[in-house]
């Protein structure tokens, strides 16, 4: 068997693992689980997350499976609605659960929700909701089925979104303010306030809402239309790096006050971290992880940057510097698995005081400087949109392998992803998801037209 060869055989058998993740509800598919890992007890791996869902979703979109999505999209919006609350406190009802999963007792069958109450620390999702609106897209984009999208239960759920995502609250900042675990870093690690992750999605939900709301909603239109001049310019003027921008901050005068000054979030020159300055290349760039009150968080997070580029909030210029960045220190951003979550890990007294001693996430391990592949369907997308095709090639073909041989972990340790992850389940649907994707990408890239924006 050649190498092409190899290759197809693979593909085969990851769709094979693929399908044979699809959660089934009354007769129906409905999403897929989260891993089929029969050596270890499920937990809540054997529900379906809305996150988790996302890179399968796109496989299924592009092999024209379309009703999974379009099932998924109808009964995840149903659950918007229904109540959630933990210790007499009830959550908005805008709010998307994290995970659910298909309950069958005295010969009915149900879906149950978890909105965070059953989740570790208790903390609901801030990004469910976001990739639910970016998903109703990518299925629009696919089928042309608009209607959908102007169904009123469709628009009334969107509004309730926006509802969530757009209330006033003690903050003048255009960002969305979220806790710690609220997101893909589901766990504590110094994230908390307004993590880049989250502020990417919250411009693509608000992009698609834009997109997809009625004309008679004017009032929302108009306030959607306000938050996402505030939030690009927000992010573009805040949260860029690159070494001229270092230099600024170096140069920062502290404690300032009034409305025509510099250092607007009194950014302390002695918090750039030692790594950085000669870490950084010259035509290198990225977006910082973190921006608030005497903070700004100098930690490369990979997903928030290559979904800049694929939601176009970075610009062609930045989206070139941030690729740059990956080729540049591919080493320690790619590795020997592509692609490390978020660089450098934090340790010793920092990682004790941020992360609570969090076993899991010690350093170089799961979030903190872990290595995922699901991340290789937007560094697919991203190397397209820039024109970096040999990259994404070169991070597929390191992945492809690996990941074969090692059943499809879900996610790598050690400083260049040389490890399985010490608690990673196997056949992690995502990881398939995310390496068939990326595949898909490369070969037929009109298929981008499905998530990314323009």
């Amino acid at each position: 068997m050649n190498i092409q060869q190899s290759s197809e055989h693979h593909l085969n058998e990851a769709r094979e693992l693929l399908n044979q993740s699809i959660l089934y509800y009354r007769g129906q598919p409905i999403g897929t689980i989260a891993a089929q890992d029969p050596t270890v007890d499920a937990l809540n791996y054997d529900q379906c997350f809305i996150r988790d869902f996302v890179p399968s979703a796109l496989v299924f979109l592009m092999q024209g499976q379309t009703d999974i999505v379009r099932n998924f999209l109808i009964e995840t919006l149903n659950l918007q609605s229904q109540p959630k609350e933990m210790d007499c406190f009830e959550a908005e009802t805008g709010l998307m659960p994290a995970s659910f999963k298909v309950v069958q007792a005295d010969g009915k069958e149900w879906l149950e929700a978890d909105f965070g109450e059953a989740a570790i620390a208790r903390v609901p999702p801030a990004d469910s909701c976001l990739w639910w609106l970016i998903l109703l897209r990518a299925y629009v984009q696919a089928t042309g089925d608009v209607a959908l999208a102007h169904q009123p239960e469709f628009q009334t759920g969107i509004k309730l979104i926006l509802d969530l995502c757009l209330a006033h609250r003690f903050s003048l900042y255009p960002t969305l303010l979220v806790p710690d675990g609220a997101f893909m870093i589901d766990r504590r690690m110094g994230v908390y306030g307004h993590p880049l992750e989250i502020q990417v999605l919250f411009y693509a939900g608000l992009r698609v809402a834009q997109e997809f709301l009625l004309p008679e909603e004017e009032r929302y239109l108009k306030a959607v239309t306000q938050r996402l001049s505030a939030l690009h310019y927000h992010v573009w003027e805040y949260y860029w790096i690159d070494l001229n921008r270092l230099n600024q901050i170096y140069r920062f005068e502290v404690d300032e006050y009034g409305e025509n000054i510099a250092n607007k979030f009194n950014i302390y020159p002695a918090s750039i971290p030692a790594w950085l300055t000669d870490w950084l290349p010259e035509t290198g760039g990225y977006l910082a992880g973190n921006l608030g009150p005497g903070r700004l968080d100098f930690r490369f997070f990979a997903l928030g940057n290559l979904l800049a580029i694929v939601f176009s909030l970075a610009d062609e210029a930045e989206s070139q510097r941030i690729m740059n960045l990956f080729e540049q220190r591919w080493q320690d951003l790619i590795g020997y698995m592509p692609v490390k979550l978020c660089y450098p890990a934090i340790e010793g007294e920092e990682w004790r005081t941020l992360t609570g001693c969090d076993p899991k996430n010690s350093p170089w391990s799961y979030h903190n400087g872990g290595n995922w592949a699901v991340l290789l369907w937007a560094f697919a997308i991203a190397a397209q949109k820039t024109g970096r095709v040999e990259l994404a090639e070169r991070a597929i073909q390191i992945a492809e392998h690996r990941l074969v041989q090692d059943n499809y972990p879900e996610y790598y340790d050690g400083r260049s992803g040389h490890l399985i992850g010490r608690e990673a389940r196997l056949s992690q649907t995502w990881s398939i998801a995310g390496l068939l994707a990326a595949k898909e990408f490369i070969a037929h890239p009109a298929h981008l037209a499905l998530i990314s924006l323009e």
